[in-house]
């Protein structure tokens, strides 16, 4: 008991922290921002409490799988944290700012290449006449991006090589899926690899679809705000981390779907060998 609410506590107080540090040291960010990410962090900290803490979960998937969300969790505290103190180089510069602006600044140059989400990002901008935020947007959404990726890969070698999630012991799949339900109709395994197959393909087509997207709507979308530091760290995050969890996801369902098939085939042949010696 104590030892699920103290690490209720801590998750609680990490996602509060992700979500408060560009407020707290950005130096152009207003109070009146700063308060509304404090409000912010403590109703997503309260969340996150209540959701570790109850016996079972209630939206969050694969909270007994680790290192789904913790990987997740690091990789946009890592962009966050990154990113605001290659931002702040500029107006208090430091050992640890300059060496994080160096590093997004190379990071975001090679991944603006023709036809990369990046570019495309990049373009939308520049038609939408933000062209004055381009060089920042170039290295927050090249580092999101990247950082995206590396995430997508580094689960993908833990689902292949180290054998997620059965590694960490029995894995309980209503539990880990509360928003999947078995009952809907339909084959269990089928439906698994069709969701698998959505998320991924959507995934990888979101970071191209989304600028597209924004240059359709460019009469209702305001690029201006992007000036605001703290609002263009937060948009490229979402911009980029909300396809790569969904591949995530993707990538968990089959691996999901394909441990279902196999414990199958294990009890059909268990059970026809099981026959076989009745007859015999």
């Amino acid at each position: 008991m104590i030892g699920k609410l103290t690490s209720a506590v801590v998750r609680a107080f990490l996602v509060a922290l992700l979500l408060v540090i560009p407020a707290l040291l950005l130096p152009e960010v207003g109070t009146d921002s700063t308060q509304f990410a404090l409000l912010v962090a403590m109703l997503a900290a309260l969340l996150v409490f209540f959701e570790y803490n109850s016996a079972y979960p209630s939206y969050l998937e694969f909270r007994y799988a680790p290192p789904y969300n913790r990987m997740r969790f690091a990789a946009v505290l890592a962009t966050v944290f990154g990113l605001t103190m290659a931002f702040r180089n500029g107006s208090s510069p430091s050992q640890m700012t300059d060496i994080c602006a160096s590093l997004t600044t190379i990071i975001g140059h090679a991944l603006d290449f023709p036809y990369s989400p990046v570019r495309l990002l990049l373009l939308t901008m520049t038609d939408s006449g933000a062209a004055g935020v381009v060089p920042q947007a170039r290295v927050a959404a090249g580092t999101a991006y990247f950082l995206s990726i590396v995430l997508i890969f580094g689960f993908t070698m833990v689902v292949r090589m180290l054998n997620w999630p059965t590694r960490n012991g029995a894995f309980n799949v209503w539990i880990n899926l509360p928003l999947f339900d078995p009952t809907a109709g339909g084959d269990v395994v089928a439906r698994l690899q069709k969701d698998a197959r959505v998320n991924v393909v959507l995934g990888f087509l979101l970071p191209f679809l989304v600028p597209a997207l924004i240059k359709a709507l460019g009469a209702y979308v305001d690029l201006g705000a992007m000036e605001n530091s703290q609002t263009l760290i937060w948009t490229v995050s979402i911009w980029a981390f909300v396809p790569a969890s969904m591949m995530m996801r993707g990538v968990a369902l089959a691996r999901i779907a394909e441990m279902i098939e196999q414990k199958r085939r294990r009890a059909y042949a268990a059970a026809e060998a099981e026959q076989g010696l009745q007859t015999a």
